[in-house]
């Protein structure tokens, strides 16, 4: 494996440090039989719109597509929500679990710069990491909200690059997300695909500098 020099490991939020669909069991409660359905589609939406979003120049903050793309999602399987429903679902994006690995991947981590880079916004970012285990493990949390730019925009990993004061090809952009991968490459950021779902590599020409199954293997890289 060839690789440049790492300062800066930066990390997505949503499906590579937590489970976005361990809110089900929440959905469960509230539209039986229907949980895991609601949920696929609730995180189908919600990346949808910030890339529609992100396309029109309509922009909105992150927990506002959250919402709209939950409302969508309960419609969709012939559902209605009160707010009392919205409110605790909403909730559960900040209680979201992180993966088994996580924790000790971070600790054996101490001596890099650490980062999380998130289309998430500060109002769920901050409170999601502060009520979880990895509270404290990370230098910087980032998120595009602050750049009014979605990934995998450019603009977005390049605020990253600013931030951090390193060049793109000292960064390791870590995510499960094989579109965010493809959109950090096209800047310039080394990459590892963190494939949970052994799904195959986006057809766009930027293939992930490596592909693991979770984040456990990363630490070759520190």
């Amino acid at each position: 494996m060839t690789q440049n020099p790492t300062k800066a490991f930066v990390f997505d939020v949503y499906g590579t440090l937590f489970d976005v669909y361990s809110v089900a069991d929440k959905c469960n409660q509230y539209f039986p039989e229907k949980g895991e359905q609601i949920s696929k589609t609730w995180r189908e939406k919600q990346l949808e719109y910030t890339n529609l979003r992100q396309i029109m120049g309509n922009y909105k903050n992150f927990y506002s597509i959250t919402k709209d793309a939950l409302h969508f999602a309960v419609r969709k399987y012939g559902e209605e929500i009160n707010e009392k429903a919205e409110n605790e679902l909403l909730k559960e994006y900040l209680y979201l679990t992180p993966y088994s690995e996580v924790k000790e991947v971070l600790n054996q981590l101490k001596n890099k710069k650490l980062a999380v880079f998130s289309n998430g916004s500060h109002d769920m970012l901050d409170p999601l990491i502060e009520k979880s285990e990895l509270s404290g493990e990370f230098d910087q949390i980032i998120s595009a909200d602050e750049v009014k730019h979605f990934k995998p925009t450019i603009e977005s990993y390049h605020y990253v690059s600013q931030i951090l004061e390193v060049k793109p090809e000292e960064v390791l952009f870590i995510s499960s997300n094989g579109w965010d991968i493809s959109g950090a490459k096209n800047y310039g950021f080394q990459t590892a695909w963190i494939n949970r779902q052994n799904l195959p590599t986006e057809e766009l020409n930027l293939e992930p500098n490596i592909i693991y199954q979770d984040l456990s293997d990363i630490l070759e890289w520190k």
